[in-house]
């Protein structure tokens, strides 16, 4: 059975999703929350804390008041990424999702960017070009790549489901490239094809790109010895 609290959450998680309380938005005062549901003032902190939890709701700075708030991608993913972890996917099952989601998102990218758009892509470029030697910053100047070149597709919901398998792929790719000397050579090379696809609106040479490049993983994958039927771990493979 549903606890209360859930109960009370989960009504007033729908009045955010339908808009009735929107961004910024002050909730009313826990006890009048209680006396619309019918319960006590506890069950509506409980629910409360669900709601913050999850990202819904935050407390107003300087006061114990809670409002609507937006759930940032981050959180999504983290919270997605850590389901992955929990049902045992694997970093094939992740490879496959990206070569699912990536070259389609550059497709759209070469169609819709901006002139922003194409700074924050060639800033991540750059970004892989000069922090490369460090394992640990050239992941991360990786999914800032990806995640530079979904944003440029101006399709959010590319971005949202794309985050969460990049953060629990990090860590095989940064095994990758410690394996493999030329592994970084090559991720340059395809960063900067797809970026200069991108920047000449050219759909084709950027999807083309885009698709030798996450196979080019995979490859990597298999040179260096790792296993693709290993569970996927936001820290590390196991």
């Amino acid at each position: 059975m549903e606890p209360t609290y859930r109960k009370v959450a989960s009504a007033i998680a729908a009045r955010i999703i339908d808009r009735s309380l929107t961004r910024g938005m002050p909730l009313p005062p826990e006890l009048e929350l209680a006396a619309q549901f019918g319960v006590n003032r506890s069950t509506v902190r409980e629910a409360l804390r669900e709601l913050e939890s999850g990202g819904l709701v935050s407390r107003a700075k300087g006061t114990k008041r809670m409002v609507v708030a937006e759930p940032g991608g981050d959180a999504l993913a983290e919270r997605v990424s850590q389901a992955l972890v929990l049902s045992d996917v694997t970093v094939e099952q992740v490879w496959e999702a990206l070569m699912v989601l990536e070259p389609p998102a550059a497709v759209a990218a070469a169609e819709r960017r901006t002139d922003v758009d194409l700074g924050r892509i060639a800033a991540a470029v750059e970004r892989f070009r000069r922090d490369n030697a460090d394992s640990e910053r050239a992941m991360s100047a990786v999914a800032d790549f990806f995640s530079a070149v979904a944003g440029a597709a101006q399709n959010p919901v590319l971005a949202l489901a794309q985050a969460p398998a990049l953060q629990v792929l990090t860590s095989s790719l940064a095994l990758l490239i410690d394996r493999i000397p030329q592994a970084r050579q090559r991720v340059m090379t395809a960063q900067q094809r797809i970026l200069e696809a991108i920047t000449a609106q050219d759909a084709t040479e950027a999807q083309l790109w885009m698709e030798r490049h996450i196979r080019d993983f995979r490859r990597g994958f298999l040179i260096a010895g790792i296993d693709l039927s290993y569970r996927v771990s936001i820290d590390a493979v196991r």
